[in-house]
């Protein structure tokens, strides 16, 4: 768990510098935030408020009333969000004081990056889906494969079949959480058939 810094900490880090040069600024990189449950959106807009880079993915889902239907917006990871700076005591205050936040992913002198790669696959999945995406469980192996063509070309996941459904599988691990989107077995191919030319059967995806 990730706690919030004091301020003399910040002080302290933020005064140590070579003379002359200005203190070492690192890399900005993705970080997973915690908040309070149905806090995402409000979490978002408090960050945005703040100019802090953000995302919040989501996708739509239909919730059914008693009397009607009604497609509504849903983060695809509850509780999470995710935001881009920089590892250092004064970047993860400016988080971590937003009304509605838990904490930060990561051991408790530092915050655990995640990888570009996968907020990227995130967003692809869920702009080339058109927004038809599910929750799913965590899946760390099965067939890795890459879609070949249509708006998920090049993008790469697990395939698994769900009842007469066959879906790409892109997991956030630092979360233990995937989402997955609806293609056709015919787009696909898997990774290492890509490279060395080799053929596969498609009836041999796995059950989830």
């Amino acid at each position: 768990m990730f706690s919030v810094p004091s301020m003399n900490a910040i002080r302290s880090d933020g005064d140590q510098h070579i003379p002359g040069f200005g203190p070492a600024r690192a890399e900005s990189q993705w970080y997973a935030v915690y908040t309070r449950p149905h806090f995402e959106k409000r979490v978002a807009a408090r960050l945005a408020e703040k100019q802090v880079e953000h995302y919040l993915p989501a996708f739509h889902e239909l919730h059914q009333w008693r009397d009607r239907q009604k497609s509504v917006e849903v983060p695809v990871f509850p509780s999470y969000l995710f935001v881009r700076l920089e590892d250092s005591p004064a970047e993860r205050l400016r988080v971590l004081v937003t009304s509605g936040v838990v904490r930060i992913l990561g051991p408790e002198i530092k915050a655990e990056p995640i990888p570009d790669s996968q907020i990227e696959a995130i967003r692809r999945m869920l702009t080339g889906s058109g927004g038809r995406c599910y929750r799913q469980p965590w899946l760390q192996a099965g067939t890795l494969v890459r879609v070949r063509r249509g708006p998920l070309k090049d993008l790469q996941g697990f395939l698994v079949r769900v009842k007469n459904q066959v879906r790409l599988i892109i997991s956030i691990d630092l979360l233990a959480q995937s989402v997955a989107a609806e293609v056709d077995v015919r787009d696909v191919e898997p990774v290492a058939a890509a490279h060395d030319g080799a053929t596969w059967d498609p009836h041999s995806v796995p059950l989830n």
